[in-house]
């Protein structure tokens, strides 16, 4: 099993800036990709950002150039760098692991994030 948990949601300005922590522990295995996803009041879940094992990242068209992903090898730490905050922002984020051996996929509890003045 594999555990997640993220961490740095709250509330923030317009135009600010949040870090969002997601710490992976467990029987983690080969990691295909770890990732981020949102999902807003009234509307489905939908992907913001990705980072797969070979270190290419994606972002969604809505988040490009405004958050960066990242991940800390060492202990499976990932973490979305969220910059230029908009209210459109706002929405519970999600991390995800997909691993190989056994195939698995894993999400977080979720975190919200709230962009208001």
């Amino acid at each position: 099993q594999v555990q997640l948990v993220e961490s740095g949601g709250g509330l923030v300005q317009p135009g600010g800036s949040l870090r969002l922590t997601c710490a992976a522990s467990g029987s983690i295995g080969k990691v295909t990709s770890m990732g981020w996803y949102r999902q807003a009041p009234g509307k489905q879940r939908e992907f913001v950002a990705l980072l797969v094992g070979g270190g290419a990242t994606l972002y969604a068209d809505a988040v490009k150039g405004r958050f960066t992903i990242s991940k800390d090898n060492a202990n499976y730490t990932l973490y979305l760098q969220m910059n230029s905050l908009k209210p459109e922002d706002t929405a519970v984020y999600y991390c995800n692991l997909a691993r190989l051996g056994p195939v698995g996929d894993y999400w977080g509890q979720g975190i919200q994030v709230t962009v208001s003045s």
